[in-house]
Parts: structure tokens; C-alpha cells; sequence
């Protein structure tokens, strides 16, 4: 089973939600702008070529740990500060029953958040420590008592000292979910500048900030970017991509989105990991750092982006990116999945209502990135054309974060021309 690695073209800008610890800093790394990025990328000489060579992990535990959730665990913020802050959060399970839970972490930002003021890609996670992990049994729901607490451990010890930039894995640990229940994870931190995810109440995360076992609702909250699990799958699929992969501004714990609705419609037999991050941009993974380089373990990864690069353009820019220099981030992104030996399919930018210039933009973009594909040898999905209409492409019809009916329609429709190439990688 080689890899069929899918790309969703599509973009994204997330929601504002409550934090917990404090606040992120406002530090700032040097970078070049989007017209000297964009035009750099078609030089003869590669200035990508040494990041897309150091886009490795060489980690055996990708091939025997998949994912078993479809909610979203990647960094794209920081908790400033945390003392001996214990966070909890609920994920539906893919596949229940027994099974050798693993948990991978890595402690930088994967993405840039908004305009980069309080993270960006890159960014080092500080020096933390791990008090204690657990996961436990969540019931049916967050009104159900916790049951099964079981403790995870890092080298055998209950505690581990995080460095900065460090990547590593839990040790491996048993547990028996029962059918339609929620793996709860639960950890105890201190430290500064701690890498987290800005969930955007897609499910229940909550903190515990002075020990006295009351859990209040918190957006920004630290988790291991993979929930694995030994798995016998058909095929392993990842989706990178940025709020609209994440499944921003679908309803409350009810997993609407549309990463989350392949997943459920290809049922326990595919592995699905949902790496989109909010706010995130194809420069971001263009940078070729531990996110690009973890998705590209799997046999599909499903890459999502445009909106956010159209509106915004990379970290540090002052203005949105131009189609050509989207799809330039796009070829190294392609570049570096392709030389992992994935297939690949492409997405389009999704409707966002823009205006005339930035509908421009989107409309040359989807042009592009349906002959970057064929120049490939990758598949190419019109996303657009599921969540607008023909009278007017450039309305959204399910919202500019696709809203639970739209999700449905686009998961139906990929599943229905793709699940036959899955099966057969």
C-alpha cells in the first residue's frame, strides 16, 4: 500500500475564542515579502531545495501508529505561560475497541496565526515540563463521569523535561474504548511559550488552572499532534491544510466538517488524520518543516489552502498573494510529497464571497493549480463547485467556512470518486 496523497486547495481563516494560561507573545522573525518569495521559487536555482532535503523524519512509529481521531491537533499557537496547568479534551475515535495507543509531539509552531503577531511558522516552543498524561474514558459525553484513567508515560517516567524544538513520542499504551465513546486526553504542564492548537470549540477542550479539579472552557490548548494508534488499515489518509480542513465554525462536537465526514463515511478500514490548522497558508507548508514532513508519512495526505494565502499572503507580507505565487508554494509543497512517492489530488480554492480583485485572484489561482496537477501526474477535485453554484461561482453557498450541509456534500462527492483508488493503493 504506497501512498495517495490528496491535496485540498481550499483556504481558511478561523474564528477568535477564549485562551487559557496566558496570552501569546508578540515576537517576530525577519521575512522576505511575498513578491521576493514568489519570484524566487522560479529561479533555476532551487532556494527550496535544502528545506525540501531536511523535510524528514525517518520515525518508524508513523508506520505503525495511525491516527484514530478525525479532530485536528496541530500547532498554530502558544500558550505564553502555564503553571502546573491541567488541560482536558474529547475525541471521537475512529476505531474502538482494544488498541496501543502512541502519542507523538512536536514542540515548535506549524503555521502562522492571523498576521503572525502571536505565532508563525517556525516559531520555537519554549522549554516545558510534563507533570503527568493520562487518557481516559469520556462516555457518550461530556456530562458522563471520566472512567478508565490510565496514565501515559515518556521513557518509562510519569514526567519529562520538553525541549525546545524537541519532537518525540510517548511510550505505548494499552486501552479498551468502548463503541461510540470519547477518548479523553488529559495533561498536567509548566513552562513558557508552549506550542497549542486554537481548537475553535470544534470539541470540548477545557483547563484546570489552579488544581482544584474545576475544568472551564479553553480555545488554546497544548495536545500531542498525533493520537495514534496500531491500526490495520487499508490506507493511511492525512489532510493538511488550513481552518476549512480544521472544521472551523461547524457546530459544537458534531464533527460536520467535511475532513471529518470522509472519514466517517470510509469507516474504521482508512486512517484519517486531520492536520488543518487555522490561519494556515500553502507557504507555510512550503517552509518543509516537522508539519509537511509528518503528513507526508501517510499514505493520502489531504493538503488544503488558498483562502488564507489569497487574503493574507506568507508571514511577514503586507498584502494577499498573487495566484502564480501561490501556486509556486504549491509546487514545493508537491515537490517534497511527490519525491515521498505519493499520489496526489488537488482541490481548488473554495467560494469566499471576495470582492472583484480578490475573486481575480481565485479564479487565476484554480486555473493554475488544475494544470499544476496534471503537470504532476496528480487528480484534481473542483471543491468550488460543490459549495457554489454555476450562476455564480463566487458566492458561498455553505458559508465562507463550509457549514455542515456543505461539508456533507463535498465528503459524499470525494468519497464517491476516490474511494475506489483507495482501495486500491
Amino acid at each position: 500500500m504506497k501512498r495517495f496523497c490528496a491535496f485540498l486547495l481550499s483556504a481558511l481563516i478561523t474564528i477568535t475564542a477564549a485562551s487559557c494560561g496566558s496570552g501569546a507573545d508578540n515576537s517576530k522573525r525577519d521575512s522576505a515579502s511575498s513578491k521576493e518569495q514568489g519570484s524566487s521559487v522560479q529561479q533555476e536555482t532551487d532556494p527550496y531545495a535544502e528545506k525540501k532535503a531536511a523535510c524528514e523524519l525517518n520515525d518508524a512509529g508513523f508506520d505503525k501508529y495511525i491516527s484514530n481521531t478525525p479532530v485536528a491537533t496541530g500547532n498554530n499557537y502558544v500558550v505564553k505561560s502555564a503553571d502546573k496547568i491541567t488541560y482536558r479534551a474529547y475525541f471521537p475515535a475512529e476505531e474502538y475497541g482494544k488498541l496501543e495507543y502512541c502519542f507523538y509531539f512536536s514542540n515548535t509552531v506549524d503555521s502562522t496565526y492571523s498576521k503572525g503577531n502571536d505565532a508563525y511558522v517556525g516559531k520555537s516552543g519554549g522549554e516545558y515540563t510534563i507533570e503527568s498524561a493520562f487518557i481516559a474514558d469520556g462516555g457518550t459525553g461530556t456530562e458522563d463521569e471520566i472512567t478508565n484513567k490510565t496514565q501515559v508515560l515518556f521513557g518509562g517516567e510519569e514526567s519529562r523535561e520538553v525541549k525546545s524544538d524537541e519532537a518525540f513520542w510517548s511510550d505505548p499504551v494499552g486501552f479498551d474504548l468502548p463503541e461510540g465513546h470519547y477518548l479523553v486526553w488529559e495533561w498536567t504542564l509548566t513552562g513558557e511559550n508552549i506550542p497549542c492548537t486554537y481548537m475553535s470549540n470544534l470539541t470540548s477542550s477545557t483547563a484546570d488552572e489552579d488544581g482544584e479539579g474545576e475544568f472551564v472552557y479553553c480555545d488554546q490548548i497544548p495536545l500531542p499532534q498525533l493520537i495514534g494508534a496500531e491500526r490495520e488499515v487499508k490506507c493511511n489518509i492525512a489532510a493538511i491544510g488550513d481552518s476549512i480542513t480544521q472544521g472551523c465554525q461547524t457546530e459544537f462536537m458534531a464533527y460536520e466538517f467535511w475532513a471529518a465526514g470522509i472519514s466517517q463515511l470510509l469507516g474504521e478500514d482508512y486512517g484519517f488524520w486531520n492536520c488543518g490548522l487555522g490561519w494556515a497558508r500553502t507557504s507555510d507548508a512550503a517552509e518543509c518543516g516537522n508539519w509537511l514532513a509528518r503528513t507526508k508519512t501517510a499514505d493520502v495526505v489531504i493538503v488544503a489552502f488558498g483562502t488564507n494565502d489569497i487574503v493574507s499572503g506568507e508571514y511577514g507580507a503586507e498584502e494577499g498573494n498573487t495566484a502564480k505565487e501561490i501556486d509556486a508554494y504549491l509546487r514545493v509543497v508537491l515537490d517534497v510529497l511527490k519525491d515521498a512517492g505519493c499520489q496526489i489530488i488537488v482541490f481548488n480554492a473554495p467560494p469566499e464571497d471576495y470582492g472583484e480583485e480578490l475573486e481575480t485572484v481565485r479564479t487565476e489561482y484554480n486555473e493554475l493549480a488544475r494544470k499544476t496537477a496534471e503537470e504532476y501526474g496528480a487528480e484534481y477535485f473542483d471543491f468550488a463547485s460543490y459549495l457554489s453554484s454555476p450562476e455564480d461561482p463566487s458566492a458561498a453557498l455553505y458559508g465562507g467556512h463550509p457549514n455542515g450541509e456543505g461539508g456533507k456534500i463535498v465528503a459524499e462527492q470525494f468519497v464517491a470518486a476516490y474511494k475506489a483508488m483507495l482501495e486500491e493503493n
